[in-house]
């Protein structure tokens, strides 16, 4: 059980971290990578030579005796939705965070840029179920509840399931949203809710791997255990056959999914948890900026 201090101290710091972080490596990346909800009147004016015709207000030209146009502005307020893997298989973690920790940086980093920049933003908790639903709202002690819930969250389920995540997400979230999924991805196809969820909303699939489940050293025979499952098996890391057609099989299978998700029109951002959370984050928002273009 975690001490009321203890929880406090973990939130707070991971709060400083990802605030520093908005600040001095997303500053304005965020904003321009997303389009506003859509546009919504604001006035009508004088025309003005440069205008659309396509503007012009008829009724309100014909009742002041010269040329009227409507003037639209972006609605620019943004749902976020953050759906969070937190499946058994998260714990694993060759480098210094698991796959989990690893994830939450990423989520609150975001969580933080949304809240920025006057989102609204929720959370979805998943394994193969549906474990916690924060409906999305603005503000920085929403923003750190989500943190919280996402530090220490205990999960019933064990493996991996979009299927409930999405069947929630369809719904309750009925305009448009920014979806960010946070997964292994260790999974072989994508939920009937899920690819629902991909024509509706704008999702992202963050990939967050870890190297010790791809490169395997040559220690000699060693047993693998599926954390989601229980099933063990062992293999030995001194055949470099069947070590570089493990590394092989697992290439392909990675590479067909992530094709699988391109060909729905879902970006892929690929994270490596020894490696930083930022570049990649930065690179992804670039080339939305420039998609948006």
């Amino acid at each position: 059980m975690h001490k009321p201090d203890e929880i406090f101290r973990a939130v707070r710091q991971l709060e400083l971290h990802t605030r520093h972080l908005v600040r001095s490596s997303f500053s304005g990346y965020y904003r321009s990578a997303f389009k506003g909800s859509g546009m919504h009147f604001d006035e009508v004016r004088e025309y003005a030579p440069g205008d659309e015709i396509r503007t012009i207000d008829w009724n309100v030209t014909a009742r002041m005796d010269m040329p009227y146009v409507k003037k639209f502005v972006e609605e620019r307020e943004l749902t976020v939705m953050l759906v969070v893997d937190v499946s058994a298989s998260g714990t694993f973690g060759s480098a210094c965070l698991s796959k989990r920790e690893f994830a939450t940086e990423i989520a609150s980093i975001l969580a933080f840029s949304a809240s920025q920049n006057n989102d609204r933003v929720g959370l979805v908790l998943f394994s193969d179920r549906m474990e916690l639903f924060i409906p999305p709202k603005k503000g920085r002690l929403h923003v750190l509840r989500l943190i919280r819930e996402m530090l220490l969250f205990e999960p019933k389920g064990r493996c991996t399931d979009f299927s409930a995540a999405f069947k929630t997400l369809n719904h309750v979230i009925h305009r448009q949203a920014v979806v960010f999924v946070l997964s292994d991805f260790l999974i072989s196809d994508l939920s009937k809710q899920f690819i629902t969820a991909s024509y509706r909303h704008d999702i992202i699939a963050l990939f967050i791997v870890d190297p010790g489940e791809i490169l395997l050293p040559n220690v000699g025979i060693i047993t693998f255990e599926d954390a989601e499952s229980g099933c063990q098996v062992e293999f030995n890391t001194s055949k470099k056959r069947a070590v570089e057609e493990f590394v092989r099989l697992e290439s392909r299978r990675r590479s067909a999914q992530r094709k699988m998700l391109q060909n729905l029109g879902i970006d892929v951002v690929l994270f490596r948890s020894n490696e930083g959370v930022v570049p990649p984050l930065r690179t992804f928002f670039k080339q939305r900026k420039r998609k948006l273009l």
